[in-house]
């Protein structure tokens, strides 16, 4: 079965690159590290849990090989698989994005291990901030499936509701990724309250929001199908 987002070697050469890259970067991290490696921080950048060294240099890497066979083989699993072939530009974009920002973030992990001062606490929110304004950004370019998107039980039903709810969203995503952008400079309690308005607007606001478009959409087409003329 030919796979509907048509990989080739010009849409794989960056993501192989990558996983090539978080390769180097294991053996050399296996070699330098510590026998016990940071590997979790809490919302004020403070190391708050550690694993052995091997599971430090080799998790993400393998973690990053995996997301990429998964990202690979979702649309062949898809019912709805000859949509992505109308998104397959954002597909190839979000994939490669997908495994750089995973990647950065093990190299800053990596090097901080190593004794550098890398500031994990203000360049992982930069990096997953980044990751949802492009997610927002092209949200609104995904069309209709089973694995990627806003799947709600009102989306999949029509493709009106979904078209609307990514629009919406994808401008939820924007704000929520400028929010964790700048987290690291605010206050605490203000920036534990607005990642948690950013997060409630990406994911209930954008269920609720597809809801009442699948509400309003079933009231028009009552509305417009009137009542059925008497028989006789």
């Amino acid at each position: 079965m030919p796979s509907p987002i048509k990989p080739t070697w010009k849409t794989e050469i960056i993501p192989i690159s990558l996983i090539a890259a978080a390769a180097g970067f294991s053996v050399y991290f296996y070699a330098h590290f510590p026998e016990r490696v940071a590997m979790h921080w809490n919302f004020r950048g403070q190391v708050d849990g550690y694993s052995g060294r091997a599971v430090g240099a080799f998790a993400i890497p393998a973690l990053t090989v995996a997301v990429y066979a998964l990202l690979l083989g979702l649309p062949y699993l898809d019912p709805k698989r000859e949509r992505y072939a109308e998104f397959a530009k954002v597909y190839h974009i979000f994939k490669a994005v997908l495994l750089a920002v995973l990647i950065a973030i093990y190299a800053a992990a990596g090097l901080f291990n190593l004794g550098y001062p890398v500031k994990i606490g203000s360049f992982v929110p930069l990096l997953i901030g980044l990751l949802f304004i492009l997610m927002g950004n092209y949200m609104g370019k995904i069309k209709n499936n089973w694995f990627m998107g806003i799947r709600t039980p009102w989306t999949l039903s029509s493709e009106n509701v979904w078209n609307k709810t990514h629009r919406f969203g994808g401008r939820a995503f924007m704000l929520f990724g400028l929010l964790l952008m700048v987290s690291p400079w605010l206050p605490e309690i203000a920036a534990m309250v607005a990642f948690v308005v950013g997060l409630l607007a990406a994911s209930i606001g954008t269920m609720a929001y597809s809801y009442l478009l699948y509400i309003r959409e079933k009231k028009v087409g009552a509305t417009a199908s009137g009542p059925n003329p008497p028989e006789g």
